[in-house]
């Protein structure tokens, strides 16, 4: 096909794309459902933040220590049947879940051991998800099917969390929020009188369904043949994945901006995991509240993404500079979140943290595709998503314990105090400033 042939016209009738595109966006909304009911489970069985971080520690850590070997094994294989298997498995873990959750009979340890198994899935099938559009489309409509992919996935972080709030609320007997709550001293199996468990058996079943539904859509994709990395083939997958940690240290810009954005997941990533549900029962106790206030950030997220796309070259001097610019408006919002009283403030607020986020990711994944050698961007961007997804289940693990002596005030405060501290810093002490659009400080 001639390359200027409308290839936005091709691009949607290629049957390739358009099944995978289906399976991942289904997944993708049925994963937001996951998302919204997992901590509010939690919530309502144990009534603590600790027991929260616990969960969401070991649904983050797992998943972000075997992304990098996950990277390697994807390299390896066939990205397809790698994303099959963990279809396979997260199905039956979910339904699992349900079948436990609506007979009475889940306990905490049942979601400790499915949040480590989901977690251990989806280290594989992250990588495995990445790496298979190259080998789907063909290369003059792989940028535009990488947008349609981002901006689809941007929308489900906004309606999947109002859709699998309001559906827990619709579904959920409220009648029975008091005695949950009078439940606190009791063992896991005699809290199963829980407010919402129809609702939240039914978000799990969404996302259940989901996975099967996106597993069967998958077996219709025909992968392309592409080229492979003989000399990376021949590594051990060890090797393959030290190889990478090391171009990313020595990489002297680089590894700043990976300490830097290990502090923000951190500071402010590993918290929210925490406080958005705090929020949300300050606010009524909802799960819909939850849910707003989620899909409220997945909006801003989304707009903010759209800015930069209409955008691309607004900074304020260089894009190290805007970055921390960026950074400091959004430690400034953070801040006061524990002092509002209101749902709807405190979703404005997130809308606009997501707004700023959103249009520093794009500006992020852009410098790093240009910033690492072809033959290391994914092992980089394993490493990249490692970050988010290791460090900060382990900043909301410590949140969650950190609240049986704080205050919701005191975390939004000091987090976005600290990030502060740590833009100063990297102003003043790092090479940040000097960072590029381009890639490589000459």
């Amino acid at each position: 096909m001639n390359n200027n042939s409308k290839p936005a016209r091709g691009f949607m009738r290629d049957r390739n794309f358009l099944w995978m595109l289906t399976g991942a966006i289904t997944s993708m909304l049925g994963d937001q459902f996951t998302l919204i009911a997992l901590p509010w489970l939690v919530l309502q069985m144990s009534h603590d933040t600790f027991t929260l971080g616990i969960v969401l520690a070991l649904l983050g850590i797992p998943r972000a220590l075997f992304m990098l070997i996950g990277g390697a094994v994807v390299d390896r294989y066939d990205p397809k049947s790698v994303m099959m298997v963990t279809k396979y498995i997260n199905t039956a873990l979910l339904a699992i879940l349900v079948v436990l959750l609506m007979t009475s009979s889940l306990s905490l340890w049942m979601i400790y051991l499915i949040a480590l198994l989901l977690g251990l899935s989806t280290a594989f099938s992250i990588p495995a998800g990445t790496s298979m559009l190259p080998r789907v489309v063909a290369a003059e409509h792989l940028q535009a099917a990488n947008g349609m992919m981002l901006g689809l996935r941007q929308i489900t972080f906004f309606l999947g969390p109002l859709m699998a709030g309001g559906l827990i609320a619709l579904l959920g007997d409220h009648a029975t929020a008091s005695q949950a709550g009078l439940a606190t001293n009791l063992n896991a199996a005699n809290m199963m009188d829980i407010a919402d468990k129809k609702g939240l058996a039914m978000a799990f079943f969404v996302d259940c369904f989901s996975y099967g539904f996106s597993a069967w859509t998958l077996s219709h994709v025909n992968m392309l043949a592409i080229k492979t990395d003989q000399q990376a083939s021949k590594q051990s997958l060890l090797s393959a994945t030290m190889s990478g940690l090391r171009h990313c240290w020595n990489d002297t810009m680089m590894r700043t901006c990976f300490l830097y954005w290990s502090a923000i997941a951190f500071l402010i990533m590993g918290p929210m995991q925490i406080a958005m549900p705090l929020l949300a029962q300050q606010f009524g106790n909802s799960a819909g509240v939850l849910g707003l206030l989620a899909g409220a950030h997945g909006a801003g997220t989304l707009l903010g993404m759209a800015m930069s796309s209409v955008f691309p070259k607004l900074r304020l001097g260089s894009l190290g500079s805007t970055i921390l610019l960026i950074d400091t408006l959004v430690a400034l919002l953070f801040m006061p979140m524990g002092l509002v009283h209101l749902a709807w403030q405190s979703a404005a607020i997130l809308l606009a943290i997501g707004a700023l986020g959103g249009y520093l990711h794009v500006a992020v994944f852009t410098w790093i595709q240009r910033q690492v050698p072809p033959a290391m961007l994914g092992r980089a961007m394993s490493i990249f998503m490692f970050i988010f997804m290791g460090i900060s289940p382990i900043s909301a693990a410590l949140t969650g314990w950190l609240m049986h002596i704080i205050s919701l005030t005191q975390l939004f405060a000091g987090s976005g105090a600290l990030l502060i501290v740590i833009v100063v810093i990297a102003l003043l002490m790092s090479p940040i400033r000097q960072m590029r659009d381009a890639g490589r400080v000459i």
